[in-house]
């Protein structure tokens, strides 16, 4: 809805600007310097002005149109000045370069911990002589913290530090795994002690989950407020940059050097870097909604944590959400997943150098990249019923990729067992983990104001619980099947049993809308026809802010 402010001063100059929230004069946006004089044109009350103009008499030539639902906004840099963002892009010059370094490089570090990730499992395989039942115990357990997001995402949501609910908690994530793997790099009881060893693991995967949860929020949020969907594309292309070079440089380091300590420092290092930036970055910057923007209203923690709880498990509720989710949920933990039996397989019957299936994940991830540049680039207009059916549709088909290796049908078209793992041995994991891209754009859509992070982290959440719940189905698949280290006979059945597994969530496909909500940016069509009666004749500005003058076409004629 446009807001018509009469020409009351005849300088070029505006007198003050119009909130169009509340439709006062905004304190603290004077454009005109306090020793400039004013000269009215009207010796009369505004108010009254505004109420006869509401009953025009004569028509005015040139009234001053704002009009906040289409291109302007108006925050406040760290020097006080007026940053406009508008255009079609709806990026901010200076909150676009502090987004792109803040979360551009938080993503990459998450991607990146596939480094350390790497030298770690190294480390315990080789250097503590584990079992491999306890190995694979430890890496599970590990990952207990993400199951607990929807309670960083509550926190997130409804607790405010120094005035920003999104920046810190990326600093304490960060901080937790800086002392994690600094630890581990520098303490050499916290290596080679077991209870020790597991801790700084928890420790490191708490940091990340509540520094992921604060990101996602963050970009959510970001991107509502800037009316800049689908920011999460350029998220999943961060992470992957930073898996494909965490990869590289981890198997380089381990073939070259094999200290783990040197790995675990330099990760460290790249986590202080981090640290670094999180702090000199200023939330108000990004232009996001602040405490001092809502009614002070006194409410204990308790009260907060609460009221945000009701709002989430509200937000759930909703068809809009809770059907998506649920397909989304269930086409992972419907699927037993056989990976480890796979891995022994190639390492132990194929005779496979574990560099190779380490390389595969480096091939994975820039196959990963690819698909989010493509579909940041031609995908998002895709139906996303039609979409989601696509990547489970070739889900299934990529899992029999590894019945081809199985039966050795590869060699029969003349392809050796390292070149078809080095090229398909990763594709059924990045098909899986593109297809939740279009439902994070979905849901960072759907997330009410002030939801963003708890219904960000319940998404996560959920997904890692399905993750674990399916793995433990492989388990159970397996040893029903009699799949042992000896004993492979029953995997091509197990791997049939995948792919028809991985076919039901399309018998109730109708749970995913058929596309993702229109942000209101692009809605231009639905104006009234008081609007529509408006023509831009021209952009005026005002200092560093830009507003827009229109004229009635009937005032042209006048």
């Amino acid at each position: 809805m446009s807001i018509m402010v009469p020409t009351l001063i005849s300088g070029r100059n505006p007198l003050f600007l119009i909130d169009p929230g509340t439709r006062y004069p905004l304190q603290n946006h004077s454009l005109l310097p306090l020793k400039s004089r004013i000269h009215c044109s009207q010796q009369r009350n505004p108010k009254n002005a505004m109420k006869e103009y509401r009953r025009p008499r004569t028509p005015i030539l040139k009234p001053v149109i704002i009009s906040p639902d289409e291109e302007m906004s108006i925050i406040r840099n760290e020097s006080g000045k007026s940053v406009v963002f508008g255009g079609k892009n709806g990026f901010l010059e200076v909150g676009n370069k502090d987004m792109m370094v803040l979360c551009g490089l938080g993503y990459y570090v998450n991607g990146f911990r596939g480094f350390p990730w790497l030298a770690l499992n190294f480390h315990m395989a080789h250097n503590l002589n584990m079992h491999p039942s306890t190995l694979q115990l430890v890496q599970n357990s590990g990952n207990l913290p993400m199951v607990a997001k929807p309670l960083y995402g509550i926190l997130s949501d409804a607790l405010y530090i120094g005035g920003a609910h999104r920046i810190p908690y990326v600093s304490i994530g960060v901080l937790l795994q800086a002392l994690s793997w600094g630890s581990l790099a520098l303490i050499p009881i916290a290596s080679e002690a077991r209870p020790a060893l597991m801790a700084c693991v928890l420790l490191s995967n708490l940091g990340a989950s509540i520094a992921e949860v604060a990101k996602d929020a963050l970009v959510a949020e970001y991107g509502q407020k800037n009316k800049v969907p689908g920011l999460q594309s350029y998220a999943y292309m961060a992470s992957a940059i930073g898996g494909v070079l965490g990869n590289l440089l981890g198997g380089f380091f381990l073939l070259k050097t094999q200290q783990t300590k040197s790995m675990f420092l330099a990760f460290a290092a790249m986590l202080a870097l981090q640290l670094t930036v999180s702090l000199k970055t200023r939330e108000d910057s990004l232009g996001l909604s602040q405490p001092s923007t809502y009614p002070l209203v006194r409410e204990s923690i308790p009260t907060s944590i609460k009221k945000q709880y009701s709002d989430l498990m509200a937000v759930i509720k909703e068809e809009s959400v809770s059907r998506p989710l649920f397909w989304v949920v269930s086409s992972i933990l419907a699927i037993p997943i056989l990976s480890g039996s796979i891995f022994c397989y190639q390492t132990q019957c194929l005779n496979l150098d574990p560099s190779v299936i380490g390389m595969s994940k480096v091939t994975g991830q820039l196959m990963l990249l690819s698909l989010t540049v493509l579909y940041d680039r031609f995908w998002k207009n895709i139906p996303l019923r039609k979409l989601a059916s696509i990547a489970q549709m070739s889900y299934a088909f990529a899992l029999l990729l590894d019945l081809v290796l199985v039966k050795q049908l590869n060699i029969q078209l003349g392809i050796p067992n390292e070149v078809f793992a080095l090229c398909f041995s990763g594709l059924a994991e990045t098909i899986a983990q593109f297809k939740l891209l279009p439902f994070c754009v979905l849901f960072a859509s759907l997330a009410p104001r002030g939801c963003e992070g708890s219904l960000m982290s319940f998404l996560g959440s959920a997904l890692c619980l399905s993750s674990i719940f399916s793995g433990f189905l492989g388990v159970g698949l397996a040893s029903f099947l009699g799949i042992t280290s000896g004993n492979y006979s029953s995997l091509p059945l197990g791997i049939m049993i995948q792919f028809f597994t991985a076919l039901l969530p399309l018998h109730w496909i109708d749970y995913v809308p058929m596309s993702q909500v229109v942000p209101e940016k692009a809605v231009k069509k639905g104006r009234s026809k008081r609007t529509r009666r408006y023509r831009r004749v021209g952009r005026v500005l005002f200092d560093s802010v830009y507003s827009y003058r229109r004229e009635r076409e009937s005032d042209l004629r006048w």
